[in-house]
């Protein structure tokens, strides 16, 4: 992975070089922001977290990288120059991109990498989303570093279905390690271990002054008495789901994922890697100097299977009061929830509906086509030959992953561009319905029970179809939660629940009236989430566990959906600047 894939004999003529399809190139000299065009230059930079500095990728010497603004309904273009040392690709998470799949992202999935030296234009269609989306690398471990929001206003002359708020920041939660993320890929991938803890959760690049070397670059939001903000909450951390409060204050979700949400006040939100949350903030504290004028934003791990390894850190962050006098003590800290607290995170996910009004409808479908039962699972793989594995059975095995005990492999030919010159060979059309035998999936099985088999296996539905997809958590090697994630589309979280899903009651319990609308959705650990979409934009469509060593290790399927039959209801043609392998 990250490497220049070899192309099969006799295709080459099928990729051409990479030129640009929307004007005139913007020279690193110019402007980064021109209306709706954005120039990202990706490179190698250096910076310094924990006492200790290192070389990271970043975009335009961003970390996090810089927001993209758009209104719902604009078509943005972001023109990308890899200037660093590997190949790399971005993706715009949560846009659905419609009849536009190979602008989508995802390495060997709807392109080829962008390799170092070359450029590439991608031209970002937004429709119905709504609020906060984001983007990041899809390739390798890069996301660690390489991303950052997108900011959806409504149209001109429309409004938010709440009071707008006097300021707006995104809040992005992410992961620090020490180490370079592509050694730490490079490792696990070799040996079949699994991937060592990060040093640090963050807020906006910065772990926070609870830190060592870290209290000069934490984050700060400036905030006036008596206004109210909207945070805009991205989780963008590759391992871990998250908890974050604010101290002395109470945040009201009115959206998650470019969607609004029924407007719920809590103490603490959780959120889990690819997702986001709008929450409106009242400053409301006194100002008149009896109280401090400083409390913490604080994010910490949700953990839900304590038999491995996770970084239980605080990250934080400080909202202060411009308009009272200075604090003497440290800022007041939130209470979260503990590491394990599944009753907490539950609690919390089970708040989201949607708003459902006139301006902002709900279209959940009743009735059908195609259901899914997809069981997730953590497995293990044997240890190739002259390979010096580190898997739980020492030298003998490595970690692997699964959907229906269906390894994911990635090809040397992106999936789109098979699929579009029926190229024969890189991928099979028979990702299964159901796992191959059932048993009570919440168990732990024994580890000679636990190996998969490799494939490159997608699904292939009509176009207009509805597809019923029910997320299956299993106990092999550890029952846990996983963020599972669907490119193309947002979807209806119709239901969820603990245990093994019962085809014959479950479904009586389903939300139809307001689901949340989400395009990541968290399946509990030991249990099950069901969601349902309309397969109406065609192409290739990624879905993965957003764990990033879940990815890698095979948690993966494609949808392929077929065009339809008026031209508004197929695949734009396929760009002639896409990037070769």
């Amino acid at each position: 992975m990250g490497g220049v894939a070899k192309m099969p004999a006799g295709l080459s003529w099928l990729l051409l070089g990479v030129v640009l399809a929307f004007g005139v190139a913007a020279s690193p000299a110019q402007a980064s922001r021109r209306a709706n065009h954005y120039d990202f230059f990706i490179k190698e930079t250096k910076v310094t977290r924990l006492c200790h500095e290192k070389t990271i990728l970043a975009v335009n010497g961003q970390f996090p990288g810089p927001t993209i603004y758009a209104r719902a309904g604009d078509v943005v273009v972001v023109n990308v120059y890899n200037q660093g040392n590997k190949n790399i690709t971005l993706h715009w998470h949560g846009v659905d991109q419609p009849r536009n799949p190979w602008f989508d992202g995802p390495e060997y999935i709807t392109q080829c990498p962008i390799q170092p030296g070359a450029n590439f234009t991608y031209r970002i269609i937004f429709s119905e989303e709504e609020g906060t989306v984001w983007w990041h690398a899809h390739s390798d471990f890069d996301r660690a570093t390489v991303h950052g929001a997108i900011v959806v206003h409504p149209k001109r002359g429309s409004a938010y279905p709440y009071t707008k708020p006097h300021k707006e920041m995104p809040i992005i939660l992410g992961e620090w390690w020490n180490v370079d993320v592509q050694q730490l890929l490079e490792e696990t991938m070799r040996t079949g271990s699994d991937v060592n803890i990060s040093d640090a959760n963050t807020i906006n690049g910065q772990p926070g002054d609870l830190f060592p070397c870290s209290k000069n670059g934490t984050f700060r939001m400036p905030v006036e008495h008596g206004k109210t903000y909207l945070l805009r909450i991205i989780n963008a951390g590759l391992t871990n789901e998250m908890f974050f409060a604010v101290a002395g204050h109470r945040l009201t979700v009115v959206g998650t994922d470019g969607r609004y949400l029924k407007p719920f006040t809590v103490d603490h939100i959780m959120i889990s890697p690819g997702q986001t949350m709008n929450a409106l903030l009242v400053a409301d504290r006194p100002t008149d100097g009896t109280g401090n004028s400083r409390y913490y934003m604080a994010a910490r791990t949700f953990a839900s299977n304590t038999q491995l390894s996770a970084n239980n850190s605080t990250a934080t962050a400080i909202l202060e009061y411009t308009d009272a006098p200075p604090s003497a003590g440290p800022p007041d800290l939130p209470s979260l929830p503990a590491v394990n607290d599944i009753a907490a995170a539950t609690a919390y996910t089970a708040q989201l509906r949607s708003l459902v009004t006139k301006d902002h409808p709900v279209d959940v479908p009743t009735h059908v086509d195609e259901h899914m039962l997809v069981t997730l699972a953590v497995n293990l793989l044997p240890c190739g030959a002259n390979e010096t594995c580190k898997g739980p059975i020492s030298g003998t095995t490595r970690l692997a992953a699964s959907l229906n005990n269906v390894s994911f492999v990635l090809p040397p030919v992106d999936v789109l561009d098979a699929y579009y010159y029926s190229i024969r060979g890189v991928y099979e059309p028979d990702f299964p319905n159901k796992p191959p035998f059932f048993f009570n999936f919440t168990d732990r099985l024994p580890l000679e029970l636990s190996f998969t088999k490799r494939g490159t296996k997608v699904k292939v539905v009509e176009y207009g179809a509805v597809v019923e997809v029910v997320f299956q958590d299993t106990g092999i090697l550890g029952a846990e939660s996983h963020p599972m994630h669907l490119h193309g589309f947002s979807f209806y979280v119709v239901g969820r629940g603990f245990g093994n899903f019962d085809k014959n009651t479950d479904p009586a319990t389903y939300n139809l009236v307001d689901p949340p609308y989400q395009n990541t959705v968290s399946v509990p650990k030991a249990g099950w989430a069901a969601i349902r979409f309309r397969a109406a934009n065609p192409g290739a469509w990624f879905m993965h566990c957003h764990f990033d060593r879940h990815t890698v290790w095979g948690m993966d399927t494609v949808f392929i959906v077929k065009n339809g039959k008026t031209p508004d209801a197929q695949m734009m043609p396929r760009p002639t600047t896409m990037p070769k392998c």
